[in-house]
């Protein structure tokens, strides 16, 4: 699914009015509809009280549109319109006359304007600002937003919670909504799946409000979410005639005295996402470690007994994972400095590869084009610097991916896959994925989906997407906090299985016929 800019939405908004040959009215009444539809459709008419606080852009438009369909069926409703300029949109005019005609009339409020009183089991509809908003509210407003954040009530938020920018980082976290359900329209934002931002919002819903799909479908965007239906497009089948040389050698190198444990994650993680032949290159202290707990893989072993000397491999794997446990050493170090200017094969960076490239930024130009580096946030600030907000971490990833020509994985609660400009947004995973051993599993099933065949961003892409599948399946039976990597590995097969697997569909009963 692809995730446009506030620029191209309202571009979509003109074209969709222009080849329709309707007013934009009648498009902020079809957004209403549908908003109108969805609340009805889970309230039934509940006696509820509806706090509707809107702006005066089409946004605050939206809303009074909304209030207005309310009324019409009956529920209780008050209307707030947040006077924060003398400019108001013509669509917003347009439906506060029609509220009007209802005998509805809003309070307008002002910044000396008292608060209203809201229940704590009261509903507020959000909809002062929507994905135009540019600079940081007056400080009155922000007022009111906190007003709203504080009253406990259930807040759903029209498109975006008001406060938030659409493209760009927030200037003050104290003038967002904090919205407990987000209704979007047409596609979500982006700043619903950043760290800074996410959480504004507890859940989000995409309301098709019939913008011109055309132009949707043609338009290239500079992020897409990842789901089922993206990456299925990406899976390769096995061969009826295939055998384990058809599915690729991964060869994992890490580990160092204590540092086991990390090898042996990433290698089983290669083996379980389907990789044919596995090997893991180990010091000598790792041998029998690997030897006794994955019988199904092969072992070779560095000159050394604790650490990595001497990445010497007399095998051809066809790709290879690096890092996963090595340490920092100075003789390490030396050693993956030798391995990468000599090394033409496909790579999978983590951990400690990543650091000692952050330390020895000129190795940078000896890793070969298509590299998959997989940094956690401290890894990632080691290698391309500190960034203000997350847009600017994103723009630093894309100018490093670009100049380095490799794929950097952005791990997190939204794991990001950057290559060459364009961001790939995972909807996978779940909190009880923040464990020790989560990210060298990762490192496995990319490398194994790398020795399969896969494209380096294919790879990437699926074996994040299977990655945070396998924890969410995990997940229902262990837990948040009971999650460990191993579970992971565990729950790889269910995740590709999942691939398959169509949605439930819902149960109807039959009405009693008579006899």
């Amino acid at each position: 699914m692809k995730l446009y800019s506030a620029k191209q939405i309202y571009k979509a908004d003109q074209i969709s009015i222009k080849k329709e040959e309707i007013g934009s009215n009648e498009l902020m009444e079809r957004a209403a509809l549908q908003l109108f539809n969805w609340m009805h459709l889970r309230m039934q008419g509940a006696p509820v009280k509806i706090h509707l606080f809107c702006g005066i852009g089409n946004n605050g438009g939206d809303g009074i549109a909304l209030a207005r369909h309310l009324v019409d069926h009956g529920y209780n409703v008050e209307v707030y319109v947040i006077n924060y300029s003398e400019k108001r949109s013509k669509d917003f005019l347009i439906n506060l006359d029609r509220l009007k005609d209802r005998k509805v009339w809003p309070h307008f409020m002002n910044s000396d304007d008292e608060l209203p009183e809201i229940g704590r089991e009261d509903i507020i509809v959000d909809g002062i600002f929507g994905i135009g908003l540019n600079r940081s509210p007056d400080a009155w407003v922000v007022k009111v937003i906190q007003h709203l954040n504080n009253s406990q009530a259930f807040i759903l938020s029209i498109d975006i919670p008001s406060g938030l920018f659409t493209d760009q980082g927030p200037e003050d976290f104290e003038a967002i909504v904090k919205s407990n359900f987000v209704l979007s329209f047409q596609t979500p934002k982006l700043v619903f799946f950043l760290p800074e931002t996410g959480k504004y919002i507890e859940q989000w819903e995409v309301l098709d409000i019939g913008l011109d799909p055309e132009y949707l479908r043609v338009t290239e965007t500079d992020y897409e979410l990842i789901g089922k239906n993206e990456v299925l497009t990406m899976y390769k089948p096995r061969e009826k005639y295939g055998h384990k040389g058809t599915y690729g050698h991964s060869l994992i190198i890490g580990g160092s005295y204590g540092k086991m444990g990390s090898v042996c994650l990433s290698s089983k993680a290669a083996l379980y996402s389907g990789s044919g032949l596995v090997t893991s290159y180990v010091p000598k202290i790792g041998y029998n470690i690997l030897q006794s707990s994955l019988p199904e893989i092969m072992v070779l072993t560095d000159a050394d007994e604790n650490e990595l000397t001497d990445i010497n491999i007399e095998i051809e794997p066809t790709v290879i994972g690096v890092g996963v446990g090595i340490g920092t050493s100075e003789a390490t170090v030396k050693a993956l400095s030798s391995f990468l200017k000599t090394n033409k094969l496909p790579l999978v960076l983590d951990a400690d590869a990543l650091n000692i490239l952050s330390l020895n930024k000129e190795l940078l130009k000896n890793l070969p084009e298509d590299s998959i580096l997989t940094p956690h946030p401290k890894e990632l600030e080691r290698l391309i610097g500190k960034w203000e907000d997350d847009f600017d971490k994103l723009a630093k990833v894309k100018k490093f991916s670009k100049k380095h020509k490799c794929i950097v994985v952005i791990k997190g609660a939204h794991t990001i896959i950057v290559q060459n400009g364009k961001g790939y947004v995972n909807t996978t995973g779940n909190p009880g994925m923040a464990t020790a051993g989560s990210g060298d599993v990762l490192t496995g099933v990319i490398t194994g989906l790398r020795a399969q065949g896969y494209p380096a961003l294919d790879a990437a892409i699926f074996g994040v997407y299977l990655h945070g599948r396998a924890g969410d399946i995990a997940v229902e039976s262990t837990g948040f906090q009971s999650l460990t990597a191993s579970h992971l590995i565990d729950n790889i097969a269910g995740a590709y299985l999942d691939l398959f697997k169509m949605p439930e569909q819902p149960v109807v009963e039959e009405e009693n016929q008579p006899s």
